[in-house]
């Protein structure tokens, strides 16, 4: 398995698998689609862009089986305060979730924050994906009791279809 850091080529690769594995519907859905509370676009090329510029010390880093093969997964790291990193935009290809490579993908995630200095990871989930949620637990993180309001009136993220939503904040000690 490979992970190594997005380059601009890739781009185009990561927004279509994001896309997929965020807000597919259908048989070849993920099993942890956000399709049923939020419609539209999860990423854009523009939003990717936006991130990578404001963001200069965050990593994209890409799972491939090798150099050259089809882009598998997906995740972002951001180191923020207090040897504290964000991880977000863990993404696997719905057709490949059988290959346990999300659990491959957090845990190579992990070691490359914790070699750059992380002593913990942060990460926010939408408040209804409960198996999502229960996954990361079975995982070593914990729900911290923090929230953040989720982006409503800001549609570069998709359309909520529910007036409930919100993040909720886990958190997992390296």
């Amino acid at each position: 398995m490979l992970l190594k850091p997005a380059v601009e080529a890739d781009y185009p690769e990561v927004v279509e698998l994001a896309n997929i594995a965020f807000r597919g519907t259908g048989p070849s859905a993920s099993w942890n689609t956000e399709a049923d509370f939020i419609t539209g676009q999860r990423l854009t090329e523009p939003l990717l862009r936006e991130d990578l510029t404001a963001k200069p010390h965050a990593q994209l880093l890409l799972q491939r089986d090798a150099p050259g093969q089809p882009l598998l997964g997906s995740v972002w790291l951001e180191p923020r305060d207090d040897h504290t990193w964000y991880l977000g935009l863990l993404t696997i290809r719905p057709d490949q979730q059988n290959r346990q490579l999300g659990r491959t993908l957090l845990a190579d995630a992990e070691s490359f924050a914790k070699q750059a200095g992380a002593q913990r990871i942060r990460m926010t989930v939408v408040n209804v994906r409960d198996t999502l949620i229960a996954w990361y637990q079975r995982r070593g993180y914990a729900l911290t009791g923090e929230t953040a309001p989720f982006p409503y009136g800001d549609e570069r993220f998709g359309k909520p279809l529910r007036d409930d939503l919100h993040f909720v904040v886990l958190e997992k000690p390296l």
